[in-house]
């Protein structure tokens, strides 16, 4: 184990239960550390963000930055929870694997999924992460990112199969397509082979980008008919979610 990291972890712990601002002194007399250390952990911590210093008394406490942190844990938590009777709406409507995600840098990350009971379907897991550029629930949400977002994509593209839409013109007619529409299309597997997916992104009470609902399934069984189909349960799917979440507009297709 990594010995510094640890008595960082400890540092913070202590502030974190101090009611006041601590000193060096203190806090290395109740944690056994050296003056030295606890000074060395300090600056490293108020050079992250984690820590400031509160005059007169060169004391110290602990920023917002760790509440940020859990702040997104606790949302994520939040919108599992809220939107699973969603989910199961929307699989029981399709018969498809459902997927709920949120955007993280350029990738999707999979919060929960219910899968289908098809034999033949989309394989992925909660945890795993996708190219969002990729995916349908990626594409829905990039049609709620401004222009400039979709630059920071051009180092990562590649094709990961035959219909991979690997350019920035390509994402970009894709996310125009989601913004008019309301919902993203993957027609063919662009990060798996064989995959065909409709997905919502999901908007909080102001109007900002919380997550994705999408369901996906073998092209061979889904074809643009059943997608557009599925894209009306997929907009119910997203405006429950939303509803759950203090959202009370939503129009069907473009939205705000």
């Amino acid at each position: 184990m990594d010995k510094a990291f640890i008595k960082g972890l400890r540092l913070i712990e202590a502030l974190a239960v101090s009611e006041n601002p601590r000193g060096v002194t203190d806090l290395a007399g109740e944690l056994g550390f050296t003056k030295s250390n606890v000074h060395r952990l300090l600056t490293t911590l108020q050079h992250q963000g984690y820590v400031r210093q509160v005059p007169p008394h060169s004391t110290y406490e602990l920023t917002t930055r760790l509440w940020e942190l859990g702040s997104h844990v606790i949302r994520r938590m939040d919108l599992v929870s809220l939107a699973r009777p969603a989910m199961e709406k929307l699989a029981a409507a399709t018969g498809e694997t459902v997927h709920l995600s949120v955007l993280d840098g350029t990738d999707v990350l999979y919060l929960d999924k219910i899968e289908s009971e098809h034999h033949i379907r989309a394989h992925t897991r909660v945890g795993q992460r996708a190219p969002a550029w990729s995916v349908a629930t990626g594409k829905a949400m990039l049609a709620h990112k401004p222009d400039s977002y979709l630059e920071s994509f051009v180092p990562h593209f590649q094709d990961y199969t035959a219909t991979s839409r690997a350019s920035l013109e390509e994402l970009q007619a894709d996310v125009a397509a989601a913004r008019a529409n309301g919902y993203a299309m993957v027609l063919h597997g662009e990060w798996r082979e064989g995959i065909a997916a409709v997905a919502s992104a999901i908007l909080g009470p102001t109007g900002e980008l919380v997550g994705a609902i999408g369901m996906s399934g073998p092209d061979t069984r889904i074809k643009r008919k059943q997608l557009k189909e599925f894209s009306v349960h997929v907009l119910e799917a997203a405006h429950s979610i939303e509803k759950a979440l203090g959202r009370s507009t939503r129009c069907l297709g473009v939205r705000a």
